[in-house]
């Protein structure tokens, strides 16, 4: 989407590969059981969400509340993790679908280490 208005924000990697992986599960939630929609369907799409929103309420703050807010992201990441293994297990996903849900978490979270590591140095 074009939008005459731009964000400094938007020009980070790791928040556009975040906000797509967040559209990629609530597009995957929706084949779901009916009964998981305020269970995993809801969890998995609140965790993969919550990813580039966590990126985006801090930046471009203060180092450490940026960097704290890099860990919250990580974990929102491992949750990720395990609602695709579950939903996997529960024959929800494909193996396909879970193997592109934890590639997708590993790139991230590789890049959310990366990044957290440069605030770093820059602040040594």
């Amino acid at each position: 989407m074009k939008s005459n208005y731009h964000f400094k924000l938007e020009d980070l990697n790791v928040y556009q590969k975040a906000t797509d992986f967040g559209e990629l599960v609530n597009t995957l939630v929706m084949k779901f059981p009916k009964h998981e929609l305020y269970a995993l369907s809801s969890q998995f799409r609140r965790a993969a969400d919550s990813i580039a929103l966590n990126i985006s309420e801090e930046y471009p703050r203060s180092d450490p509340q940026f960097i704290k807010h890099i860990h919250y992201v990580i974990y929102s990441s491992n949750e990720c993790v395990s609602c695709s293994s579950k939903a996997y297990r529960r024959d929800y996903i494909s193996a396909e679908e879970n193997e592109n849900n934890r590639m997708y978490l590993s790139e991230l979270t590789k890049m959310l280490s990366s990044f957290r590591n440069k605030i770093q140095e820059r602040n040594n």
